[in-house]
């Protein structure tokens, strides 16, 4: 195999990029990573944002949803439900639909936790995807769900007091 890595983006409708590419940069929920031949094994959880990569010298971008990126072996595996290229993009219909979105989440009354609220935000966030993709990108008043469920306070260890070195819990 040539240097250089296999990028292959599949949805529920099948595959619907396969290149071999010198480099790939993609959205985690931590934030943008790139990827180059030889990376280390990685698992992350993307969000929905732009995809680009280089082939040829040339750099290519792709817009796609949430989803998975799993890197090993010089392969890079986007899985996610969805996906377009710049040529597919419609802007009218994409702003029309931001607009339509953010409307929504204005006048909306129910719990910012709820699944309702979640797809509100989900439409947002993939109408905004494709207007960037499109190089229209909206202003920043993106409503990012994640953020709004995380406190301020949480973290991913344990406080110092909550270890007390017993092992039998």
């Amino acid at each position: 195999m040539a240097a250089g890595l296999s990028l292959e983006i599949v949805t529920p409708d099948g595959v619907k990029l396969k290149e071999q590419v010198s480099e790939v940069t993609a959205p985690s929920v931590e934030g943008e990573f790139g990827v180059l031949p030889g990376h280390i094994p990685l698992l992350a959880a993307l969000k929905t944002g732009i995809v680009s990569f280089k082939k040829d010298g040339e750099t290519e971008r792709v817009a796609v949803g949430p989803g998975f990126v799993e890197v090993q072996n010089d392969r890079v595996l986007v899985l996610t439900d969805r996906f377009i290229r710049k040529a597919d993009v419609d802007p009218v219909r994409a702003r029309l639909e931001l607009k339509e979105v953010d409307e929504a989440l204005e006048k909306f009354q129910g719990a910012h936790g709820g699944p309702e609220f979640a797809e509100l935000v989900a439409r947002e966030l993939w109408a905004a995807a494709q207007l960037e993709l499109y190089g229209d990108p909206p202003p920043p008043k993106i409503l990012v769900l994640h953020d709004l469920q995380r406190g301020s306070s949480d973290t991913y260890v344990a406080p110092p007091e909550a270890s007390d070195g017993d092992e039998t819990r």
